[in-house]
């Protein structure tokens, strides 16, 4: 095996070896297959690939580092170098293309880097790590790794309330891919349209219609979707949040809950449960089960652990009805060979020695305590502004008083620092929307995120008078 496969020479050329070398590694640089910090071989191990001298090598080297081609970095070698192109941004679902520098963001998103449990994570991989065997080391099962399968059923039935078995449960690279096998598998059931809560993830109707799906969005109120202008649309499938409808944090009222029910047994519908941020019910009060507990024959329940551990382990699980995991299971089949393994191992140690519970509970104390600190900054410098929905998540709905003008307020919010966006962001409806702010409070720390709404309202205040809006009562 060679070390450098891309570079030749030919002693019949007219071009001299060393420039040959020079030719060969600047062309490779040029189109991308050498990337930066792409470390290359020693002089001596190409020199002997290409049986030249190695001092034909050696000036080679020397020629592209004087250049900036390549760098010599002490005790690591030569390099390409890391300056000649920017890092390549891949789009997800979440992209929400440049976003500027400022001193406050307040963006809703996943997991806060610093609150991930770094110690009890290391605890559960090297314990996963030491009980692996063969069968563990081999290509996983379509649905995932069976511990894990068993702990989720466990768990999601204990917390959630889930009506589910092991044999029921699909382990997916979080809930992006898990929508993209379900937007394969539902065409196989005779569903090509899906119904999409409005406001909403507008990034995650285009993400469906990518997919080879048609969206039909459909208006959210007080109590949650509206089952009625569901039923309207003639669809046969539904994408909703009942738990924490994002972004208005409305949570699906019981009769609303029931009448999603009798839709999907009366159309032979199934409902999509995206559970994004099931785990922080922040309210005194008892939280919401799932709503695929009423109807595990019609209910696709979705969770992940983006919200909970981080994005960056790319993990999620759907517990479907068994014809819905049959469609899953083929086309996981004709596509790919399952998900990681050892990640899946370690999660389901997470959950069986009660470490990710009690990461939780810490959570939740420090969310509900920056969620109440929201509620009276906003009182207090932006009146009239209502906190809606209830208090679960990490993001916050805040309904501006009539007639503000959302985006005016929004621009002059990014001018002074503060990175936030407005509810007209989620809609696609013609409708005009009430005016709103959607407010991620999960990143930041209590005393910054009471800066950021101060100085919210100071920017409020600035405005217009006929742009401030009408004054209400929460």
């Amino acid at each position: 095996m060679v070390w450098l496969a891309s570079v030749e020479v030919s002693r019949d050329s007219s071009q001299p070896l060393t420039s040959q070398i020079q030719t060969a590694v600047k062309r490779e640089i040029t189109e991308g297959v050498l990337r930066p910090g792409t470390r290359l071989p020693s002089s001596r191990a190409l020199a002997d690939d290409l049986s030249v001298s190695r001092s034909v090598v050696v000036e080679a080297y020397g020629q592209l580092i004087a250049e900036g081609y390549l760098e010599a970095v002490q005790g690591s070698g030569t390099r390409v170098a890391g300056h000649l192109a920017p890092a390549a941004r891949v789009p997800t679902l979440l992209d929400e293309g440049r976003v500027p520098a400022v001193r406050w963001d307040l963006r809703t998103g996943g997991a806060v880097p610093a609150h991930f449990p770094h110690r009890e994570w290391v605890g559960a991989y090297q314990r996963a790590l030491r009980n692996v065997g063969r069968a563990e080391l081999d290509y996983p099962p379509l649905s995932g790794a069976r511990p894990l399968c068993e702990e989720l059923a466990r768990y999601l039935g204990r917390v959630r309330g889930v009506r589910t078995a092991p044999e029921r449960i699909m382990v997916v690279q979080g809930f992006a891919h898990g929508l993209a096998l379900l937007c394969s598998a539902l065409p196989r059931l005779g569903i090509g349209t899906v119904a999409v809560e409005d406001p909403g993830l507008v990034r995650q109707h285009r993400f469906v219609q990518e997919a080879g799906l048609s969206t039909v969005p459909v208006p959210v109120d007080a109590e949650g979707v509206d089952v009625a202008a569901l039923a309207r649309s003639g669809v046969r499938a539904v994408l909703v949040t009942p738990f924490h409808q994002f972004p208005t944090g409305v949570t699906l009222s019981a009769r609303r809950r029931a009448e999603l029910v009798d839709w999907a047994r009366g159309t032979d519908g199934y409902v999509i449960e995206d559970d994004y941020d099931g785990d922080f019910w922040l309210e005194r009060r008892p939280h919401p089960l799932a709503l695929q507990r009423m109807a595990p024959d019609r209910v696709v329940y979705a969770g992940t652990t983006s919200k909970a551990l981080a994005p960056a382990l790319r993990l999620g699980w759907l517990a479907a009805p068994p014809t819905v995991l049959a469609a899953l299971e083929q086309v996981r089949g004709e596509r790919d060979l399952g998900s990681e393994a050892l990640t899946q191992l370690a999660f389901a140690e997470l959950l069986r020695g009660g470490a990710l519970d009690r990461h939780l509970r810490r959570l939740r104390a420090r969310y509900r305590g920056r969620r109440e600190a929201l509620t009276l900054a906003v009182h207090r410098h932006l009146p009239g502004t209502v906190v809606a929905g209830a208090a679960a998540g990490l993001h916050a709905y805040l309904r501006l008083p009539p007639h503000t003008d959302e985006a005016l307020l929004v621009a002059g919010a990014l001018r002074h620092s503060v990175l936030v966006r407005g509810g007209s962001e989620f809609g696609t409806l013609a409708r005009r929307p009430d005016p709103a702010l959607v407010v991620g409070y999960a990143g930041l720390p209590t005393t910054a995120l009471l800066d950021a709404v101060r100085e919210l309202g100071r920017v409020w205040a600035r405005l217009p008078r006929g742009e401030r809006g009408v004054a209400r009562s929460a």
